[in-house]
């Protein structure tokens, strides 16, 4: 397949710049950065001419560029208005999450691609890291056992900064939650199937700004694991492990800096052939595992070049609309049993 996905760029001064485009656009085998634009234009600007794009002076403008599809990286409250103009347009929208601030947004959104007969996907890159795949290999392979508990944790330092819109829930839709703790509940129901029910702890701890700076929630899966996914705002960035544990019936698979930006950490697997008898000592040596380190992947290029391939293929991507979809019900779920004091039932698991 010789053909590349032009793709359009809304909000280049971001994740976009940072990562996306010289990660995951520019060296993807099936992509093609054609345009650029931000609110921002003097840095809209470099990372057009850093990039070889045309830098244009709003939506409009960059929708009535030759495009396949656009990667959205604006502030979450403007993802429906833009990803609605995308669609209107015919372009395929490939946007970080969150899919716009309510559930409803994320089901408008859904409808509207699926009217205009173009694909929707949402950007939950740590999904595509090679360890986390290699964990899925060997859960989805009953290695694990029946699965029992998992947590995830992402936190970093997150000081007061004038306009960010992750610590104003009127732009993001929440702070270190909604920002760091979706990505953590995505990548546990990737592993451990949908979440059915959720209680929900958020604070302002040490930050005065609208959004929360902490949240721990607690997860009940469909098949009746548990889990655990803690995100801070407030933690310095060397404080966080960045942790993964998943644990069941037949052993557990234990990580660090597997989750966040990078495209690889450590991750060890301490598996067995069978549970055994009960072992009054419960000696434990601290000693032996396999470790997980498969060639690492980059995981923007990654989710570029699957949404490329499906749009070329006609099919559906795996960094499906349907993972945003799900995740911001989750998402509404833990607000509102952080609001309430009390735990939330999910209606019935949908994908």
């Amino acid at each position: 397949m010789s053909r590349k996905v032009r793709w359009g760029v809304l909000g280049s001064g971001g994740i976009a710049r940072r990562r996306t485009i010289p990660e995951g656009i520019t060296p993807a085998a099936h992509a093609k950065l054609v345009a650029v634009f931000d609110v921002n234009t003097t840095a809209n600007a470099e990372v057009a001419r850093q990039f070889d794009a045309k830098p244009v002076a709003g939506v409009e403008e960059l929708l009535r560029c030759d495009l396949d599809a656009v990667y959205i990286a604006t502030p979450p409250n403007v993802h429906r208005e833009q990803t609605l103009a995308c669609a209107q347009a015919g372009k395929h929208v490939l946007c970080e999450k969150p899919l716009g601030l309510t559930v409803a947004d994320a089901e408008a959104l859904i409808a509207a691609c699926r009217k205009a007969g173009v694909r929707l996907g949402t950007a939950f890159m740590m999904r595509f890291l090679a360890q986390h795949q290699a964990a899925l290999q060997l859960i989805r392979g009953g290695q694990l056992g029946q699965p029992v508990f998992a947590r995830a944790q992402l936190s970093c330092w997150y000081p007061p900064v004038p306009g960010a819109w992750r610590q104003d829930p009127a732009l993001g839709g929440g702070g270190s939650l909604m920002d760091m703790g979706g990505h953590c509940i995505d990548l546990l129901e990737m592993f451990f199937g949908l979440v059915c029910s959720v209680n929900c702890f958020t604070n302002r701890t040490v930050h005065s700004y609208p959004s929360e700076d902490s949240a721990v929630v607690s997860l009940r899966f469909a098949n009746g694991a548990l889990g655990v996914v803690d995100a801070f705002f407030c933690m310095p960035d060397e404080a966080s492990r960045n942790r993964l544990e998943l644990y069941g019936s037949l052993g557990s698979i234990l990580a660090q800096g597997t989750i966040g930006q990078g495209d690889h950490g450590e991750m060890i697997a301490f598996l067995k052939q069978g549970a055994g008898a009960y072992d009054a000592q419960q000696a434990r040596s601290g000693r032996g595992g396999v470790a997980i380190a498969p060639p690492p992947v980059n995981t923007y290029r990654a989710e570029i070049e699957e949404f490329s391939q499906a749009i070329l293929e006609g099919r559906e991507p795996s960094n499906s609309a349907a993972l945003g979809r799900q995740s911001q019900r989750v998402l509404a779920a833990c607000y509102a049993s952080a609001k309430t004091a009390k735990a939330i039932q999910l209606d019935s698991p949908m994908l």
